[in-house]
């Protein structure tokens, strides 16, 4: 992890302000979603992006079920469902 050289304390709400450098680098603006993960003893934040839950693939999701696929997993899927029948 690269530090930033930037402390920013948490209000009595919990919250922490993300510098506007940082927002700009990684294009996150107001009401963007973010999530948030914890790695060993670090708290780290992404800008929260849809992705396959079979190959984590960003490109070209399908909304199936309430779940997202990806072109390349629904049609592996098709072709195991054909293959299956046969």
């Amino acid at each position: 992890m690269k530090a930033t050289g930037i402390i920013r304390r948490v209000d009595e709400l919990g919250r922490v302000v993300i510098p506007i450098e940082i927002r700009n680098q990684f294009n996150i603006v107001e009401k963007d979603p973010i999530e948030i993960y914890v790695d060993g003893s670090s708290i780290v934040l992404k800008k929260y992006e849809p992705n396959c839950i079979f190959c984590g693939s960003t490109k070209k999701l399908v909304d199936f079920k309430g779940k997202l696929v990806c072109d390349k997993c629904s049609t592996s899927l098709c072709e195991l469902s054909k293959n299956s029948k046969d």
